[in-house]
């Protein structure tokens, strides 16, 4: 059974999966969330022995600046949402 997409399902879709050009403030709000994702991700592996562990808290930490870059890049369409 397929589900029939909704005009607003698709209309997120259009939106979430569309190129956002930074505005405003925007680029240097980037360069702050991975400066600071560089930097976690530097203590990780100064504090940690290379393991499967390791791979995870570096792939976690690059996976938390993406989700953060799009939560920037995505403002603009879906609003300001609390948390």
């Amino acid at each position: 059974m397929t589900k029939q997409l909704t005009k607003q399902e698709q209309q997120e879709l259009k939106e979430t999966f569309s190129y956002h050009a930074p505005t405003g403030d925007q680029p240097g709000r980037y360069e702050a969330v991975r400066q600071a994702g560089k930097e976690f991700a530097e203590v990780i592996l100064e504090n940690t022995w290379p393991c499967p562990d390791q791979s995870a808290a570096i792939r976690k930490a690059r996976e938390a600046v993406m989700t953060a870059n799009a939560a920037i890049a995505l403002e603009q369409s879906k609003g300001a949402q609390a948390v």
